[in-house]
């Protein structure tokens, strides 16, 4: 249980009338809440047009890794319901990772300012408020913005979630990912977007062009559309996302030194015109840490909840092989003990496959004023179980600070739909202070580490090393018949860089020599991103 409990004994207080002593079907579904082992407490059960206080909405810690929905319109409290989770996650020795896209999660570092309004709320639910501040860290991609920088290598991020950034259809996707493939098998290392750039340039060049033949090839207009597509990535601002040091995930599975679980919070404001590129950013810290981690089953809490704002920018216009990418992902992180929710305002937003294993769910008001509203409330209705409430009516007059509620019990099953008036959070409600941010960004042990961008040789280096020494090379004249029939060197002549580097027929010996190390050893997860094997 939370540092927040609610009051002992404590009368049901009236809020829309008098309020009646429990109902036998509010107490049916308050029973259904009441687990035996560690839960968080989200509020009290909204019954007839009554808060009952005494009836409190909960869901069991271990089962917060089988993931979740927090859904509902626009200015409804779902931002606040993170934080309130975030919280008592935190204070059960839980990390978090939170996206804050608006930027008004910061506050979770701070402790709270009681008003009438959160003294209001407290009273309604029989909560026991006291403010308190979490520990927490604070991330920004690329350095844009305040935080501590996360970078990933172009190599790491992979063909698939950059042909999403970069919104290739099939066929370029398929072509990046030979690209991909050729580096990897090379040793040319794509630390960042330069690069890629180099190895796309050379693959198109004389030189260069007759190493994908065996395969296919690199077609020109294709190859084209990628450096166009690169170029203008790198005009937005985007280089900075990629390169040294690569951000270790495993950082946000820590703990602070009084036991509470550390509070990530990925400061995303600066980049809310580029949703294309942090959503799928998102999804690749998710998928490296599904790469790291081992198995653990069913454990008593998660080592990590993740919740991931704005998701209907990750599943809008991504290709098949992306939306399987992601559902796999969600089915097997489990078994690693990291739940994933998903933050959006309809669940029409999440594919079907992904949205049947949220068991979780936090569904806030929504809207009905036009005819696709109507639609959307219809289709969301059909998504819970069978309930005791006119789900229509009540998703559409629920208020803010309240939401629709149904989990999965502490034997997996799902509980009764609970309209439930939730508690409020403990921290700031709001950001904090731009220059006390900044003091804790530099004040972090992370800050050294990650803050100062390195660039060592890579790709691009290597490639123009290699062609600059070509270019250099003097060719002396040599008697007839000094060349084999095929014009190549000499008996004992040494091979030029750019041979050594990126010498032909590099697929015909992988295809013979599967599993070769060529400068790094190279394993892909599910969305063909990488890691250096530890």
């Amino acid at each position: 249980m939370s540092d927040s409990e609610t009051v002992p004994g404590a009368a049901a207080r009236e809020v829309r009338g008098s309020a009646p002593a429990l109902p036998g079907e509010a107490l049916r579904i308050a029973s259904g809440y009441a687990f035996a082992g560690p839960a968080l407490d989200l509020g009290a059960l909204i019954w007839d047009g009554h808060c009952l206080p005494d009836a409190r909405i909960r869901v069991p810690l271990p089962m917060l890794n089988r993931h979740g929905l927090v859904a509902g319109a626009t200015g409804t409290g779902k931002t606040k319901t993170l934080q309130l989770i975030a919280e008592q996650l935190s204070a059960q020795g839980v990390p978090v990772f939170l996206a804050d896209v608006k930027g008004d999660l910061s506050g979770v570092s701070e402790p709270g300012t009681a008003d009438d309004r959160v003294r209001s709320r407290a009273a309604e639910v029989h909560q026991r408020w006291t403010p308190a501040g979490f520990p927490a860290e604070f991330y920004a991609l690329g350095g844009t913005g305040h935080g501590v920088p996360l970078r990933a290598t172009v190599t790491s991020f992979g063909p698939l979630l950059l042909s999403k950034v970069l919104r290739f259809n099939q066929t370029q996707e398929q072509s990046l990912g030979l690209i991909f493939h050729y580096a990897d098998t090379k040793g040319l290392e794509l630390i960042d977007l330069k690069d890629l750039r180099a190895v796309v340039a050379f693959l198109t060049s004389d030189e260069g062009r007759q190493e994908l033949r065996d395969i296919g090839g690199l077609p020109a207009a294709t190859a084209g559309v990628i450096l166009r597509s690169l170029t203008a990535f790198e005009a937005q601002g985007m280089a900075d996302f990629f390169g040294e040091p690569e951000f270790d995930t495993s950082e946000f599975l820590r703990t602070a030194g009084d036991g509470r679980g550390v509070v990530s919070v990925l400061e995303l404001p600066a980049v809310q015109d580029k949703p294309q590129l942090f959503s799928t950013f998102l999804m690749w810290l998710l998928a490296d840490l599904f790469h790291d981690l081992p198995e653990v089953g069913d454990a008593d809490r998660p080592k990590l909840v993740f919740f991931f704002d704005e998701a209907h920018l990750l599943f809008s216009d991504a290709s098949r092989a992306f939306l399987e990418s992601i559902t796999r992902t969600v089915r097997l992180i489990r078994s690693k003990g990291v739940g994933v929710f998903f933050v959006t305002q309809s669940p029409k937003d999440v594919p079907a496959d992904v949205l049947g294993q949220l068991g979780n769910r936090i569904q806030h008001a929504l809207r009905a004023f036009t005819p696709d509203d109507q639609k959307a409330l219809k289709a969301t209705v059909r998504t819970f179980p069978d309930s005791a409430y006119d789900l229509e009516e009540v998703l559409t007059g629920l208020g803010t600070g309240e939401a629709v509620v149904t989990v999965l019990s502490e034997r997996g099953a799902p509980t009764p739909v609970a309209a439930t008036r939730l508690r409020a959070p403990e921290s700031l409600m709001g950001p904090v202070d731009g220059a006390a941010l900044d003091r804790a960004v530099r004040g972090s042990s992370l800050y050294g580490r990650y803050a100062q961008a390195v660039d060592r040789e890579s790709a691009y280096e290597k490639l123009t090393e290699a062609r600059a020494a070509r270019a250099g090379e003097t060719a002396p004249a040599e008697p007839k018949g000094a060349r084999g029939p095929r014009g190549r060197q000499r008996a004992g002549e040494e091979p030029s860089v750019i041979e050594q580097v990126v010498g032909s027929g590099v697929f015909k010996s992988l295809a013979r020599s599967v599993g070769t190390q060529l400068g790094r050893e190279i394993t892909r997860s599910l969305f063909g991103t990488t890691r250096r094997r530890r």
